[in-house]
């Protein structure tokens, strides 16, 4: 099982680092967030409760979006090789599909770890900070919730499609909403009630109000309440992912 897992990861890192066109347009909307939307209002815009400009609240938000995107989009491999036939040599091997799924998943989790962190280290050339090595730890650590999450998401999605353009629609659909209603890129302290209201059902909150705290040493969410959220959210996508795998057919 160690091997299949450690082969599929790698295989997944080897294609990451080989498609430099995907690391460039992965990073170019998050990118694009930061430096337009960021600097835009940064002048006309402090964050009550915390002291930070608006930019450095950004952050964790644009941190958060790179992970999400890249995490959930990695699904997509799953159409590719089943496409091409490299599935279906996958599934016959002596391995087990949960072997299968978490190879899949860690790595396109790891490559998500990557775009964050290039994000973060980007961050630190325009004032971003870390209060302490403790804030990085837990940064990183809702990095790998979030990542692991809905790697295990697309991955479910995926397992039930046939059609890249179709999956990458349904994604497009449902990431969206669950981004933008995060408060990734607004404060929930000053949202509106129904705002706020969708902000706290929605798991992707928690990762970012987790980041935040990471970053900023303040969040509007208990940190601790954020990580057994998202803890919680981590493993039943897990499930969820590995049971719909298990389910695929070529």
């Amino acid at each position: 099982m160690s091997s299949a897992v450690d082969t599929l990861w790698l295989r997944t890192i080897i294609r990451y680092f080989r498609s430099k066109s995907r690391i460039i347009e992965s990073l170019a909307t998050p990118l694009f967030f930061l430096l337009i939307l960021g600097f835009g209002l940064n002048s006309v815009s402090t964050i009550p409760g915390t002291g930070h400009s608006f930019i450095i609240f950004l952050i964790p938000g644009i941190i958060t979006m790179a992970v999400l995107f890249t995490s959930v989009f990695s699904g997509i491999q799953i159409i590719w090789d089943r496409q091409f036939g490299f599935l279906k040599e996958t599934l016959i091997a002596p391995v087990s599909r949960n072997s299968i799924m978490i190879g899949q998943t860690l790595g396109g989790a790891t490559t998500a770890i990557i775009e964050g962190m290039i994000i973060l280290v980007l961050s630190l050339f325009i004032g971003g900070s870390f209060p302490s090595v403790l804030g990085f730890l837990i940064a990183i650590s809702f990095m790998v919730l979030i990542s692991i999450s809905f790697t295990s998401l697309g991955i479910a999605i995926a397992s039930r499609m046939e059609d890249m353009y179709g999956f990458q629609m349904i994604m497009n659909f449902l990431i969206m909403p669950i981004f933008f209603l995060s408060g990734a890129l607004f404060p929930l302290t000053n949202a509106p009630t129904v705002l706020k209201a969708i902000a706290y059902v929605n798991p992707l909150t928690y990762g970012v109000e987790g980041i935040r705290y990471g970053f900023l040493g303040v969040s509007a969410i208990n940190p601790l309440i954020s990580f057994a959220v998202l803890t919680g959210f981590c493993i039943i996508m897990v499930f969820l992912g590995g049971y719909l795998f298990n389910k695929l057919k070529v």
